[in-house]
């Protein structure tokens, strides 16, 4: 385009986590990738803690779980704790599951990890070019393309890039979201909170209940990093702007703590809540908080977002690549705008349930009751208890060539994870060897698991990356195989097709691989 000073193939705006794991996530595909970011460095903030074993299964297949763990914190800080004050003992604790300890579900392990620990080891998995310190401040659509109009903060000027696709993952309070003149639905923000980061020895109440959050009435606290470092975070105060932190973190720590913080960062943030009304704009498209903004209680926040990018990028990178029509990345918003309606709900309920356990421990307090059994908490142990919101997300697009043995879906998941082999569904984990799972057959191809790889595998070459795998014979019941069925895993792992017992014609394959990538829209 006259006057563009750099093209990309998808311009990325926004260097959080969600715009740093499409990046990786493009460049595996060959996809020339741009990312802006408005500031000029890496978050220095803590901010989102958890990686969900869904998000490790992402990482898992672009080869960074090991890394990430490597800086998290161990096991059994996937725990939750409700106390008084920081120095007190549990009223309550729960699990956070696939995160605290393995499970059968998934060859991986979620963890506790700081965004800021995290940010570095994504911006090192990919070359692509990154500008810090770029905001974009105009967009213009075209018919084969987006011109993006650029400040350089760190040099002055202006710059323009034209993109095939801009993927937008710059935030809940998202640039290109406004600039599309895109609404939002929801509660929306539920709240001015503070975080304040500080130095402090808590080992006498913390280091033989280890926990990833410490929740009390006045303020949750949170251990930052495995070598030290926290996090209080609570309401701002009315008078913010002369707060004495370390005085407050104090008072938050309880009477008698005698600990002395040392307060190296304070951040205002809005507590928001809502889900963009349409996640697509021609070719500009939106992920993460720019797309729904999720409370961050229960950690499903930044995880979302992941998912959003995991489903997306695959997508991009065949019509980019000519392998699939552009109509395929209609898709994504038919896929994932269910579930962030579905995740905002949950994410809402358990922010409600902790301000009210909160709330009725500190007038129980103040009316000098000193027995917390009186709080019941039927919900504690399911507070984190995800793995269907996590593991069981079901896909229902053109994408998804739906099978006539599947039961209806419910209209809501629950906390529990059944694992089901039906189109749309994530592809179960189950062992192919010793240390290798069927995830780990997925990546930038379709993957075909069948029982009878001979029976399926293509005569001549196919226009699509496809690799055929064999399924050992004692997981073909789970999966609802016969002994020449197959499944049509697409590269984000969720199943495109099932043929239960035998290829129905020769181009049974081919026919649904063309439907996949050319989907029918309603």
């Amino acid at each position: 385009m006259p006057g563009a000073e750099a093209e990309a193939d998808v311009l990325i705006v926004g260097g959080g986590p969600v715009g740093l794991t499409a990046r990786a996530l493009l460049e595996r595909w060959g996809v020339r990738v741009l990312l802006v970011e408005k500031h000029r460095e890496l978050s220095p903030f803590p901010r989102s803690r958890l990686v969900n074993v869904r998000s490790m299964e992402i990482y898992r297949q672009l080869g960074l779980a090991a890394r990430i763990a490597a800086r998290a914190f161990a096991p059994e800080y996937g725990r939750i704790r409700f106390r008084d004050t920081l120095h007190d003992q549990d009223f309550a604790t729960a699990a956070m599951v696939g995160v605290n300890a393995p499970v059968p579900e998934s060859p991986v392990i979620g963890v506790v990890t700081s965004q800021d620990r995290l940010e570095p080891t994504l911006l090192a998995a990919a070359d692509a070019q990154t500008r810090f310190g770029a905001e974009l401040v105009g967009l213009a659509e075209e018919d084969d393309g987006v011109v993006a109009s650029l400040v350089d903060h760190e040099h002055g000027g202006r710059t323009r890039v034209r993109a095939r696709y801009v993927l937008a993952a710059d935030g809940a309070n998202s640039a290109v979201r406004q600039l599309l003149g895109i609404d939002t639905t929801g509660p929306g923000a539920m709240g001015d909170f503070t975080t304040v980061v500080f130095h402090a020895d808590l080992n006498r109440w913390c280091a033989r209940q280890p926990a990833g959050v410490y929740f009390t009435a006045h303020g949750s606290f949170a251990p930052l990093y495995p070598e030290g470092g926290w996090a209080w975070f609570g309401p701002t105060p009315d008078d913010a702007a002369g707060a004495d932190w370390p005085a407050l973190v104090a008072r938050a720590l309880g009477p008698g703590a005698e600990a002395r913080a040392e307060v190296v960062r304070v951040q205002h943030w809005v507590m928001n809540a809502f889900v963009a009304e349409r996640f697509r704009h021609g070719r500009i498209l939106l992920a993460g908080d720019a797309a729904h903004a999720v409370p961050i209680i229960g950690g499903l926040s930044m995880n979302a977002g992941l998912s959003d990018v995991h489903n997306l990028c695959w997508k991009l990178a065949g019509v980019l690549r000519g392998w699939a029509e552009p109509r395929l990345v209609e898709t994504y918003e038919t896929e994932r705008q269910p579930v962030a309606h579905e995740t905002l709900r949950q994410a809402v309920a358990n922010a409600h349930l902790l301000f009210q356990v909160q709330k009725r421990r500190r007038d129980q307090l103040q009316s000098g009751q000193a027995a917390s059994d009186q709080i019941e908490l039927p919900w504690s142990e399911r507070y984190f208890a995800q793995l269907g919101f996590v593991l069981g997300v079901t896909y229902r697009s053109g994408a998804v060539l739906a099978d006539d043995t599947a039961p209806p879906e419910p209209s809501e998941r629950g906390t529990d994870y059944i694992p089901t082999a039906e189109p749309g569904h994530r592809m179960p984990h189950l062992w192919l060897a010793r240390t290798r799972s069927t995830l780990d057959a997925f990546g930038e191809w379709f993957t075909l698991l069948t029982p009878d790889p001979t029976r399926w595998a293509p005569r001549t070459p196919t226009p699509w990356p496809l690799r055929v795998e064999p399924l050992p014979a004692e997981h073909t019941g789970l999966c609802g195989l016969g002994p020449r069925g197959a499944l049509l895993i697409r590269p984000d792992g969720h199943i495109g097709a099932r043929w239960p017992e035998h290829p129905p014609s020769e181009a049974a394959l081919h026919d649904a691989l063309s439907a996949v990538t050319c989907p029918a829209l309603p």
